[in-house]
């Protein structure tokens, strides 16, 4: 049970950084997406109803299910869960870098993304909308963070992600052109070509996207082949990060 006990106390999450690397899912289609994954379950917790409904999706899987009420799973986790249940998993072998890069299309790099919701939703964002994967690239938050599994609806545990971690980044950005990834920059900036102009369909495209606030680092927009914009009307600067990569992917994958 102590992979369950007191998530809310920092010192003794098991999926922070530098912590005993657990993935933590939350409610019944988050559970059941982990057992579909390449995560190993270590065991569930949940009250009877949602351990039930998951009967058929725990068929295979030797592992426990803990059965209590709400108050003392509130009791164990720290917390009251309206969604009922909780899965812990180790985390999967890291897809290699060049495994990725060879059964790709289209790639989403990050820069910065740092805030675990937005990180969740680009990840579902990148699922719905077939995203090959996802590079993680400097102060990158992590995508199995607990927030950021939820956010994300559990997807994250499906679309392959890898670090781009060259130094400096665009030597990185360099390894995909030499791979055949057309390098674009998504951003704001009004020098920058319409997303409908770009002509992205079809290629094989790295949709380079930062935090929102700073955006792209000038060093990441230099080693970009191009910089492409969402238009947005008047008085209106930007879109969520997230937001604006489904846009980006949509205009990519739309052949």
């Amino acid at each position: 049970m102590d992979d369950f006990r007191d998530l809310t106390t920092a010192d003794r999450r098991p999926d922070r950084p530098g912590g005993r690397g657990l993935v933590i899912a939350e409610g019944v289609v988050v559970v059941r997406r982990l057992l579909g994954s390449p995560y190993p379950p270590r065991a569930l917790l949940g009250v009877p109803a949602k351990i039930a409904e998951l009967a058929p999706d725990l068929a295979g899987h030797d592992i426990p299910a803990y059965q209590c009420d709400a108050s003392t799973m509130a009791e164990v986790v720290g917390f009251h869960l309206n969604r009922g249940v909780l899965a812990v998993a180790d985390r999967a072998t890291p897809v290699a870098l060049p495994t990725l890069l060879a059964g790709s299309r289209v790639l989403a790099v990050l820069e910065g993304v740092n805030d675990h919701e937005n990180l969740g939703a680009l990840f579902r964002n990148a699922a719905a909308l077939g995203v090959s994967g996802i590079l993680l690239g400097p102060r990158c938050a992590d995508p199995l963070y607990r927030r950021s599994v939820r956010v994300s609806m559990g997807h994250v545990l499906r679309v392959p992600f890898a670090p781009l971690d060259a130094e400096p980044f665009a030597k990185g950005l360099a390894e995909l052109r030499a791979s055949g990834f057309r390098v674009v920059a998504l951003t704001p900036r009004a020098e920058a070509k319409p997303l409908a102009a770009a002509g992205l369909s079809g290629a094989k495209v790295a949709v380079l996207l930062g935090a929102e606030g700073p955006g792209l680092s000038e060093e990441a927009l230099a080693a970009a082949d191009e910089w492409v914009r969402v238009p947005m009307a008047p008085g209106v600067d930007s879109l969520n990060v997230a937001t604006a990569a489904a846009v980006a992917f949509y205009a990519a994958l739309d052949a």
